[in-house]
């Protein structure tokens, strides 16, 4: 039998210390000196990773306490000012159709290419009122000026037909300057709320009187740029839409001090000055500034343009004063568009409102200021999708590229073509080349829609409407509101807005950040705005009471001003 090999000579090796299992497996020995290592390694591994947990968590200790420090020192100390936008009907699908429109049409640009809006998105807000899922914009409104749940058509009143201070109002009383910037008319829903406290929106005429001062609080508007000049001139003028002869234009020069302005001529000369004098009113249209699609240039300034003098105006009033301004600044046509189902209208309306907010946010963000963007409700019930035959399966698609097509809405074609006098074929002829092939980009008009054209002269903006909503692919579920949350949209200092929100969360922020007190406002107009002869509650000084309207039979729609309604089991086609 031969012998296992006899181990290498090694001096070092002392045979007495080995183990005995050495000499039957050699690299057991080393194996073994290579796991104590590993061990130690893995030791110390998890103690480095135990110690950097542990600074993680420190950090995080930290920082939540250096934000709850910040959160805490809200709002902040010294100068500012406030500006808040309102996208009047602009749902999220508006972005949308806006966003791709951008895309595809004014400049073929990349899929990532976003709207400045798109940038700026930090949250959404629930948009419902007091007596309804879907709102209007008053109510809407209301939850924006005075942070309360209204009813629809409630302008800055709660559901029992009291008034409610507002943003503005406070704001004023505290020393701040003040400013309404809109397109639409200045009486109209959404600067009412802020300036102006009625129990129907309808009442422009007694809006437009409190907004120059003639209610119990007195002036408290600095600016006001947007259209509604009629219901300032009285009813014996021409151009007025008043129901008496109230001068309200002479009024707001010699009784309460203000400066006014009614064209582009002096807008510009005002822009051109080094100093403008406060109160300022400028009244541009007869009633709405008109679609952007549509607007003139050298007859209308633009939304961007009576912001920009509206910034300027009211940062050189404070200048030297310890208190900032508060500036509501609306897109206010946006809402028509959705209302009119015109999708060519609703984006220039769009890409107009994301161009002054981009205006607005550069000035906030080299300011001592916040920037607050958000709708007061959805208008049009927007989807960028419709299936045209429901034989077969739908398309997924729409096209933008029929948008870029329309020179002009479907309103200002309606109109011209209800003024066009001929006989049927002159009218077929107008409405060919004049009105589709120019207006709407249209030239494959069939038979059936243009006898349908003719068939509604009289009213034909929806018929246009369709036809270039039809051929975009594009749908829509009403000419009314809808009840979708909306999108809001913040500069720095608004982070308490991340998230979704009550619209009512919207107001206090607003009135949080101002350091405002709104009761106190409210109490005063309670206060000093009963009629003094009155034993029921009355506010003479609103118009129209709530209990005159929920008594007037054409209203009575309208006003459960505190519940939503129900199904009553009787289905309605329309």
């Amino acid at each position: 039998m031969s012998l296992p090999p006899s181990r290498p000579s090694n001096d070092s090796y002392d045979d007495s210390t080995a183990d005995p299992e050495d000499s039957l497996l050699p690299g057991v020995r080393k194996i073994a000196k290579t796991y104590k290592k590993d061990q130690w390694i893995k030791l110390g591994l998890g103690v480095w990773a135990v110690f950097a947990t542990l600074v993680v968590v420190i950090m995080a200790i930290l920082f939540s306490k250096n934000q709850s420090s910040v959160s805490d020192s809200f709002p902040p100390s010294g100068k500012r000012n406030a500006v808040f936008m309102v996208s009047d009907g602009m749902g999220p699908a508006s972005l949308a159709l806006t966003r791709s429109y951008m895309q595809h049409v004014s400049g073929n640009l990349p899929w990532g290419e976003t709207l400045t809006l798109d940038k700026h998105l930090i949250g959404t807000s629930r948009t419902r009122s007091s007596n309804s899922l879907v709102t209007d914009s008053a109510a809407g409104a209301t939850a924006f000026s005075c942070a309360y749940k209204s009813y629809n058509g409630a302008i800055s009143v709660l559901p029992d037909g009291s008034p409610c201070g507002t943003v503005l109002e406070a704001a004023k009383l505290a020393g701040y300057m003040t400013g309404l910037v809109v397109t639409t008319r200045i009486t109209d829903a959404t600067p009412a709320c802020f300036s102006a406290h009625v129990n129907l929106r309808s009442e422009e005429d007694r809006i437009a009187e409190q907004q120059l001062g003639d209610y119990p609080l007195g002036r408290m508007v600095d600016l006001m740029l947007g259209g509604g000049r009629c219901h300032f001139l009285p009813n014996s003028t021409e151009g007025s839409c008043r129901g008496d002869n109230r001068d309200l234009i002479k009024e707001a020069q010699e009784k309460y001090g203000f400066t006014y302005i009614n064209d582009r001529k002096s807008f510009d000369a005002l822009r051109k000055s080094n100093t403008i004098s406060l109160p300022l009113l400028g009244l541009f249209a007869p009633t709405d500034i008109p679609f952007d699609i549509d607007r003139k240039d050298e007859i209308y300034p633009s939304l961007e343009e009576m912001a920009e003098l509206a910034l300027n105006t009211l940062e050189a009033a404070t200048k030297n004063s310890d208190k900032g301004f508060f500036l509501m600044v609306e897109g206010s046509r946006i809402d028509h568009a959705g209302h009119g189902n015109d999708p060519a209208a609703q984006v220039h309306e769009v890409l107009a409102y994301d161009k002054t907010f981009s205006k607005i946010h550069d000035w906030v963000s080299h300011n001592h200021a916040v920037l607050v963007s958000t709708s007061d409700h959805e208008t049009g019930g927007l989807a960028l999708a419709r299936q045209l035959d429901n034989s077969s399966y739908p398309s997924y698609l729409w096209l933008p590229q029929v948008l870029g097509n329309a020179s002009s809405s479907s309103e200002y074609l309606g109109s011209l073509y209800r003024n066009f006098e001929g006989s049927s074929n002159k009218q077929k002829k107008f409405l060919l080349q004049t009105v589709l092939k120019e207006g709407l980009g249209i030239e494959d008009a069939a038979d059936w829609e243009i006898q349908n054209l003719m068939e509604h002269k009289g009213y034909s903006d929806p018929v246009l409407a369709d036809m270039i909503s039809r051929r975009a692919q594009i749908g829509w579920s009403t000419h009314g509101h809808s009840g979708v949350d909306v999108n809001i949209y913040g500069s720095k200092g608004t982070e308490r807005l991340y998230g979704n929100h009550e619209n009512t969360e919207i107001g206090a922020f607003l009135a949080d950040y101002l350091d405002l007190d709104l009761e106190k406002v409210t109490t005063r107009l309670r206060d000093e705005g009963v009629d003094s002869k009155g034993t029921d509650v009355q506010y003479a000084w609103m118009g129209k009471s709530l209990k005159e309207l929920k008594a007037d039979e054409k209203e009575t729609g309208y006003y459960d001003t505190e519940h939503i309604d129900v199904y009553h089991g009787v289905f309605r086609k329309t």
